[in-house]
């Protein structure tokens, strides 16, 4: 009965959202003006994701008695075909759940790997120099064998309850019958500031046949997507990762320019991780992250130093309040970007890292005017190389409250904008591989902690979050793309929601510093606070702007509230 309940839902779903329908409102509103059109409450379940179509299907998988995963699992099929610059089938997640029976959280590891013909010299020219990072990026040495859908898989398997192959109906019937493209997807269809739309499979893909670009309005079908969609609804990640799926994303990686060393094997032979999460205190609350490579240590260390301050005492009107967590961004920064790596190739000193003594000790150094900031030498620190990793972001994230209680808390990529550039059976193939530091060691040979190796998982700054009461009750769970400015999202949003007990929707809609080394990249501040920030020697460069995503979900005592980074498209809705 629930599976019949759920594909009769599937198809009036499937016929609203292709033919353009707005979404459902959301049950009652928690915000004024635009916001309102964003933020959501409901009292038994709630999905906050990156595209209205993706919030939808989430929440009719709920309302059919899915679980939080079956949900998930819907909704990254949706993103993979809406929002393709950010995440899709051919791309990587790491993944934070909450069990509400047992009270305990489960980090899952979808990173991709690279392949085992891969050296340290990945990204090195003839000369010996790192290549251009764009060249990088359009080459077949970019793409790692993906993880997400395998990710997905495994989770299905441990918390799953509607059938995994009714979880692809809603993206393939969508994907079949077309979608209309959003603002936010023609505004990357048209980006010329990278090259990736302009790469020949996606300017292939979305130009018309009258020789012109999609825009925002216009329906786009995908049969390649559908077809992907059926052959892992019925085989699951292996559908993708062998067989003749498989074989394309090979014959495509091994073409010019740069062609990959990836073979079938190492498609085949990818396998996701499950394990503890990494759950440090803060305050009077539990942090949950992914463990390393993900951003969850970064993410940890940031909150550990701030743990030192009176953050929690001032608000987001204070200056000072600013300058301590741009303090903290930049100690957690340099900390992260010399010793956090995979950690199965590198020793990760985290023990040492998170240690009271020696997170005080970082906080020590916040001073009253910013100067120069290096890495510390944690116990157990292992020597290391300083690192050259460029994270751009091209990433997602959504938020999942079940009606028993169970949350999922993921971020997913393809990495830069329409990943690779390159494309294979409707999706767009991921450059995860450009994670890894461009030049494997330092002028002295020592290497980098996140340098290319068989294998490897390269070091990424997605840190999907739950937090937890003392007692193990579900409080929040947070997670923003935006490459190594995920970090600084994430803590904004934390510190916004746990210590200046922020909604959802307006702890995501405040702005951004983004604090690392010597740069302070920002949106527009009150200009109190920008000269009180210049005066202690913080001057924000607010020129570019910050392109978070946030998406919050918290706990109140007769329902869920939700929000979505007024930056981007998200919705938060539930029942």
């Amino acid at each position: 009965m629930r599976r019949r309940s759920f594909i009769t839902a599937v198809a009036a779903l499937a016929f609203t959202i292709a033919n353009g329908a707005a979404p459902a409102a959301h049950s009652k509103s928690v915000a004024a003006d635009g916001a309102e059109r964003q933020s959501g409450y409901a009292r038994h379940a709630i999905v906050a994701a990156a595209n209205p179509l993706a919030t939808q299907v989430g929440v009719e998988v709920l309302k059919a008695g899915g679980s939080a995963v079956d949900a998930a699992v819907a909704i990254q099929a949706i993103l993979g075909l809406v929002e393709p610059q950010s995440s899709g089938l051919g791309g990587g997640a790491f993944m934070v759940y909450y069990d509400a029976k047992v009270r305990k959280v489960t980090a899952y590891d979808g990173r991709e790997t690279a392949p085992m013909g891969a050296t340290n010299r990945l990204f090195l020219g003839d000369d010996g120099k790192p290549l251009p990072f764009f060249e990088a990026v359009l080459g077949g040495i970019s793409t790692g064998a993906p993880g997400a859908i395998a990710m997905l898989d495994m989770a299905h398997h441990d918390h799953g309850r509607l059938p995994w192959a009714d979880l692809f109906k809603p993206a393939e019937k969508l994907a079949e019958e077309g979608f209309i493209i959003s603002p936010r997807l023609a505004g990357m269809i048209a980006l010329k500031q990278v090259p990736q739309p302009s790469a020949p499979d996606a300017k292939r893909y979305f130009t018309k046949t009258d020789g012109t670009p999609y825009v925002a309005g216009d329906r786009l079908k995908n049969p390649d997507y559908a077809r992907t969609l059926q052959r892992i609804a019925r085989y699951g990640a292996s559908g993708l990762l062998t067989g003749p799926i498989a074989q394309d994303i090979i014959k495509r990686l091994h073409e010019d320019p740069h062609p990959s060393t990836m073979v079938l094997a190492d498609l085949a032979s990818y396998r996701p991780t499950s394990g503890p999460a990494l759950c440090e205190p803060y305050r009077i609350y539990i942090v949950c992250t992914p463990q390393a490579p993900s951003g969850g240590p970064g993410l940890q260390m940031a909150l550990g130093i701030l743990n030192y301050t009176d953050i929690d005492k001032r608000s987001a009107a204070d200056p000072t309040a600013w300058f301590q967590f741009a303090q903290a961004s930049r100690l957690a920064y340099a900390d992260r970007d010399r010793y956090v790596g995979d950690p199965r190739f590198v020793k990760v000193p985290l023990k040492g890292l998170l240690a009271p003594a020696y997170l005080q000790q970082r906080a020590n150094l916040i001073g009253e005017k910013a100067g120069p900031i290096t890495f510390g030498l944690p116990p157990g620190a292992p020597l290391a190389g300083p690192d050259s990793t460029i994270e751009p972001g091209g990433t997602s994230h959504f938020v999942i409250v079940d009606a028993q209680g169970n949350v999922v808390s993921m971020t997913t990529t393809v990495e830069s904008i329409f990943g690779s550039g390159r494309m294979v059976d409707g999706f767009f193939l991921n450059n995860q591989l450009t994670d890894f530091s461009l030049s494997p060691t330092d002028p002295d040979g020592v290497p980098a902690a996140n340098a290319p190796a068989p294998g490897k998982r390269p070091r990424s700054s997605m840190a999907p979050t739950i937090v937890l009461t003392r007692n193990g009750r579900f409080l929040a769970a947070v997670g923003s793309p935006g490459g190594s400015s995920i970090q600084a999202y994430n803590l904004k949003a934390l510190i916004a929601l746990l210590d200046w007990k922020m909604a959802p929707q307006a702890a995501a809609a405040l702005p951004n510093l983004v604090a690392k080394g010597d740069k302070f990249s920002a949106d527009r501040f009150p200009q109190p606070i920008m000269q009180a920030l210049a005066a202690r020697n913080m001057p924000l460069s607010t020129a570019r702007g910050e392109e978070s995503g946030i998406q919050a979900v918290i706990a109140r005592n007769d329902g869920y509230e939700g929000g979505a980074d007024p930056r981007r498209e998200g919705t938060a809705r539930g029942f």
